[in-house]
């Protein structure tokens, strides 16, 4: 009975990456950009040693490969609010310098006059973070392009201010970093640059694309992953009750 109760206790703690996975897609239904991770599954590991080959232990498999699946599409009007197509992904520059890649395209002027994600995060052009001129009015292009036009005189044409970092995702697999962003899940991009995918990368100026979270199936994962924890507990409820009543028949009269 100690067996069946351990294995069931384990079987619960190993289920808490689940529980942290559907938990967190829950709460960023509604985010700007949001991708969702591929789902979590839990399989049985063989325990090595001595004895029966019998003994498998409950362990959870943890594919954080980001889904590039599209949300949808809301239309603001402002010109640095920008959707990412297709499979593209935008390079920021970390809170420790590295390069990460989001979804997310409310874009800002930062008061020292650069371009950032309305959580703070700097923006990297092709060329290094893209700077705008004080007074200016800024737009993106379909490709990335960034102009910049004076309002104070506005028959002068838009100057090209820089170009975003725009990169097809479409054959590379991103995880999820520990500070939300996304990165390359091969070791030699990690936190850098990789190569641009066979699509063209491209964008929606005047809009932003929502969550690709489905609340509905959602809550039927966590109704379902519920059920399944009360059943555990009950397992190791009924394995204790069953050994408390072995032991009393063994007890001498």
């Amino acid at each position: 009975m100690d067996r069946l109760a351990f294995t069931s206790l384990a079987a619960v703690q190993s289920q808490s990456e689940i529980r942290a996975q559907i938990t967190n897609a829950m709460a960023n239904v509604s985010t700007v950009g949001f991708k969702e991770s591929y789902e979590v599954a839990t399989e049985s590991v063989k325990i090595d040693g001595v004895g029966y080959e019998t003994r498998f232990q409950p362990s959870v498999h943890k594919r954080d490969v980001i889904s590039l699946a599209p949300g949808t599409i809301s239309m603001t009007g402002n010109p640095l609010d920008v959707a990412l197509m297709d499979k593209t992904v935008l390079g920021i520059q970390a809170d420790n310098g590295e390069i990460g890649f989001t979804r997310r395209g409310d874009l800002r002027v930062s008061a020292t006059g650069v371009i950032e994600t309305s959580v703070g995060h700097l923006v990297l052009g092709e060329a290094g973070p893209i700077t705008v001129p004080q007074g200016q009015l800024v737009t993106v292009s379909p490709d990335g392009t960034l102009y910049a036009k004076s309002l104070v005189e506005p028959e002068t044409p838009a100057i090209e201010i820089g170009k975003l970092m725009l990169r097809d995702a479409s054959e590379t697999k991103l995880i999820r970093r520990e500070d939300g962003l996304f990165e390359p899940m091969e070791l030699e991009f990690r936190g850098t640059d990789f190569p641009t995918g066979p699509l063209v990368a491209s964008l929606q100026s005047g809009g932003l694309e929502g969550s690709n979270v489905n609340p509905i199936e959602t809550m039927v994962k966590m109704m379902d992953f519920s059920r399944s924890f009360e059943a555990q507990i009950k397992m190791i409820t009924e394995a204790k009750s069953l050994d408390e009543n072995g032991s009393s028949m063994m007890r001498l009269p």
